[in-house]
């Protein structure tokens, strides 16, 4: 059974590494139709949408103009989350996302951090690093 660090993760905007990440999560839900009729003892349901929504943990770096800067609210992205890397035999989440929010943190004696939600649109694939 295999296990990874998390520091071993990245984060991508298209091709695009995003900088300074610190973490982040992938949630993906599915949805269900009950398909229960009389008589039945038990309830019964039918699988039906998939969604998922993710956050992407960083420190604040508006010189990423490619990672980051490209997570802008409303902005239409080609997310990538690679949880033990992104070389070669690495299993990735990927999909189409719209930035949904977007929050700054700072306070004097810490780092400024930021948080960046996504919603996806369509499916979640995943695949292997080629």
């Amino acid at each position: 059974m295999a296990t990874h660090k998390g520091s071993e993760g990245t984060v991508k905007v298209g091709a695009n590494a995003v900088a300074e990440v610190r973490s982040f999560s992938i949630s993906s839900t599915a949805d269900t139709i009950e398909d229960t009729t009389m008589g039945d003892a038990a309830r019964t349901y039918k699988p039906s949408l998939t969604s998922w929504s993710g956050s992407v943990e960083v420190y604040w770096d508006e010189t990423d103009t490619n990672g980051q800067s490209a997570m802008t609210v409303g902005s239409e992205i080609t997310f990538g989350a690679y949880p033990e890397g992104s070389t070669s035999g690495d299993t990735y989440l990927s999909g189409s996302a719209i930035v949904t929010g977007l929050t700054v943190n700072s306070s004097f004696d810490g780092m400024v951090e930021a948080s960046i939600s996504i919603q996806g649109t369509g499916a979640l694939t995943t695949d292997t690093v080629a």
